[in-house]
């Protein structure tokens, strides 16, 4: 390892917030991490995981987004920064995993939940913001798969990866819309929802 580089070790959720908002201005881009790392951290709980680790994954997940938007960049760009502050490997990797343009194939259960959360936090957004209220209070599964149906609504949420996330889970797309709405409800204030 290069002496340029941290020492690769557990990284604190303070840290991972620092860096996530030294490269990330866009408020609507904190709330995405967010709702995406409590999705995690509920999981984790669900599956008796490390509740840390999974939320740093899902935290950090698209911190590098901003700046390097386009599928040559992201994540990718994101990878060198964070082998050079030293987060681990299984963090990393699992950040690759998220992203299906990369070709990295889901083997842990870190990196097929970090796939399955990361679209279905932002379709459950869309959702509450077309309630009447605005609020995740009034977003439940059934409005979540109508509005699925709907293919000009959220068009650009791929449905196939939601489904994709729930099946390689061992879940039912019920199930996984609840648990995700259901962790997310739980932050709502922070989300604006």
């Amino acid at each position: 390892m290069s002496s340029t580089k941290m020492m690769e070790r557990d990284k604190t959720r303070e840290e991972s917030w620092l860096l996530l908002n030294s490269c990330t201005k866009n408020r609507n881009l904190v709330k995405h991490a967010l709702a995406v790392e409590t999705a995690m951290r509920h999981y984790a709980n669900h599956f008796k995981e490390d509740v840390d680790l999974w939320g740093t994954v899902g935290l950090l997940h698209d911190f590098d987004y901003e700046k390097y938007p386009s599928l040559e960049e992201h994540p990718y760009k994101g990878q060198e920064i964070l082998e050079n502050e030293g987060y681990s490997e299984t963090v990393r990797r699992a950040i690759m995993a998220h992203a299906p343009h990369t070709n990295t194939t889901r083997e842990s259960l870190l990196e097929k939940t970090i796939y399955a959360v990361d679209e279905l936090t932002g379709f459950i957004v869309a959702v509450a913001l077309v309630r009447p209220s605005r609020k995740l209070d009034e977003v439940d599964v059934e409005a979540v798969k109508k509005k699925m149906k709907q293919t000009a609504f959220a068009a650009a949420v791929n449905r196939e990866d939601i489904e994709t996330g729930a099946r390689e889970l061992g879940l039912s797309l019920d199930d996984h819309i609840n648990h995700v709405l259901t962790a997310m409800q739980d932050i709502a204030s922070e989300l604006g929802l």
